[in-house]
């Protein structure tokens, strides 16, 4: 690109503006500065290889060399993290978060402290504010942990729960109801 007049300053700083209208601003310690030529759309890169970028919207695109991350921030608030790893990250203006991970797994934080997982096998795991879980699996099963019993659906109705001391007991679509003790033992079964 042509040069239309060049400045250099005492405090070392070199100023060039193109006959496209940009200008080209380097500075001491080899950090340079482009402005469009529409005067919004600015670059800089500094001396560590680190590069911002806005544009005319007033999104501003961060390139951190050292760590290969780009870190994206919009105009309405949204930003978004790209990592070297595939990892990226999506911060919203309201709180959440959602994070993919590099083998697709998606995780959401929500402001109110709950979060949920949507693995790549569609299992889905929700964690409340109390620390109870709940696991979709993708066969139509269902769990559910919390700090007194686990609690397993089965899609044909069966549901198993096993209490804290160990105790189970599983509840049949038929009716049936059989309890076994922490060893195993059959306790109780309600054979209908």
């Amino acid at each position: 690109e042509e040069i239309e007049r060049e400045t250099a300053y005492p405090d070392g700083k070199v100023e060039k503006v193109l006959k496209n209208g940009s200008h080209l601003i380097f500075f001491p310690n080899g950090t340079w500065k482009k402005v469009g030529s529409d005067g919004k759309t600015i670059t800089i890169t500094f001396f560590n290889g680190d590069v911002k970028q806005v544009m005319p919207d007033q999104t501003v695109i961060y390139y951190y060399a050292d760590a290969k991350t780009t870190h994206t921030t919009y105009s309405d608030g949204l930003e978004v993290l790209h990592f070297s790893n595939g990892q990226i990250e999506k911060h919203y203006p309201d709180g959440k978060k959602e994070i993919t991970f590099p083998d697709q797994t998606i995780k959401n934080l929500f402001t109110d402290g709950q979060e949920e997982s949507i693995f790549p096998d569609g299992t889905i795991l929700r964690i409340q504010r109390d620390g109870s879980k709940t696991i979709e699996f993708n066969n139509g099963q269902r769990e559910l942990h919390t700090s007194q019993f686990k609690r397993r659906e089965y899609p044909d109705g069966t549901v198993k729960t096993v209490y804290m001391n160990g105790q189970q007991e599983t509840k049949y679509v038929s009716g049936r109801i059989r309890v076994k003790d922490k060893d195993g033992n059959i306790i109780m079964d309600t054979k209908l």
